[in-house]
């Protein structure tokens, strides 16, 4: 038996998930950087949800060449959550991780080698991020150098406390199958950034692991689900509803009072922001629909208010800019002088 052949059958299988429609521009590169992985024991699993291009006869093309490959087609379409879980639900029961690689982004060779390495190290981590490229620049805060495990529920917590960092596309991270297997459906279907709840959701219980590589390229086009979210503000909402859901689970009665106020009226400030710029209506449509679905109902007194902030804003920072220029200056001459006098 090869050397490669032992390494195989050590390794763990990992399920790697592209759910797709009309992926046809970029799922050849998708397909190719699991295919160019230094790790060896996975499937592939590609979910065609009713596409009307060239996606299935693509994915088609290499499932012929790699049995690792399967494809599986939708009877009807269905929402892009709803193919996610649909996804989930084929995983191998034998698999122990499960990553998913959306249809337009891709991975780098040792993407899965280095997330696995982290997660078999540590059995408490359910889920091992990694620094991404984002369009054109590396994307998420990660955790400091060299640390590459944070219990979960201290990191949860900085992040409403300290402005602390939950970010990247589902194509940056890793899970653990036998999370995916205790719930059905595993992923929220209702919003868009069910990616990122998943953080919140799986790090009530276990541990947070880091690589401090970059392992994944998330695609930014005009026709991607993110594209969507950027122009409708979905983050800023999306960081009201982590507030409001869990926001209990992590935090005090007190720390949650307070996280919740600021959150309030920093979310209005940004729609005050956007009114000032005059957005069209279903962008204001879009918000008003999120928040009854919160249960917090959209307050035009608060949206006024935030103007008022956004307003006040504008004309106090750049006096305190030009306040903060100055104290710098006084503070370098001073350096100076007392330099000169030494020297003298």
């Amino acid at each position: 038996m090869s050397s490669k052949a032992i390494t195989v059958s050590q390794q763990p299988l990992v399920s790697v998930l592209t759910p797709v429609y009309n992926g046809e521009h970029f799922l050849s590169e998708c397909i190719e950087s699991v295919l160019a992985q230094t790790y060896q024991n996975w499937e592939y699993i590609i979910v065609n949800n009713c596409s009307t291009d060239r996606t299935l006869a693509i994915a088609s093309e290499y499932a012929r060449k790699d049995s690792r490959i399967r494809i599986v087609n939708n009877s009807e379409f269905v929402s892009a959550p709803r193919n996610h879980n649909l996804a989930l639900t084929m995983i191998s029961p034998v698999s122990k991780y499960c990553k998913f690689v959306q249809a337009d982004d891709l991975i780098f060779p040792t993407c899965l080698a280095e997330m696995v390495k982290v997660a078999e190290a540590h059995p408490s981590v359910g889920l091992v991020n990694s620094y991404q490229i984002r369009g054109s620049r590396v994307w998420c805060d990660g955790l400091p150098y060299p640390t590459t495990v944070i219990p979960g529920r201290e990191y949860c917590r900085s992040f409403f406390l300290a402005g602390g960092a939950v970010e990247g596309s589902i194509s940056g991270f890793l899970l653990r199958a036998d999370l995916v297997r205790r719930r059905n459906p595993f992923l929220n279907e209702k919003y868009l950034f069910n990616d990122t709840e998943l953080f919140f959701s799986i790090l009530q219980d276990h541990d947070l692991g880091f690589v401090h590589q970059v392992l994944s390229l998330w695609r930014i086009h005009e026709k991607a689900l993110s594209s969507f979210a950027q122009r409708h503000d979905q983050w800023e909402f999306a960081v009201l509803y982590f507030t409001k859901v869990y926001g209990p689970v992590y935090l005090t009665p007190e720390e949650f009072r307070q996280c919740w106020k600021k959150s309030l009226r920093r979310y209005y400030r940004h729609l005050g922001h956007r009114l000032l710029q005059l957005r069209e209506r279903g962008y204001w449509e879009y918000h008003r629909k999120m928040m009854e679905e919160l249960g917090v109902g959209f307050s035009r007194l608060r949206l006024s208010e935030g103007v008022i902030d956004e307003v006040a804003g504008r004309i106090f920072e750049p006096i305190k800019a030009t306040g903060r220029m100055l104290g710098s200056i006084r503070a370098n001459r001073s350096r100076m002088r007392t330099t000169v006098e030494r020297r003298a």
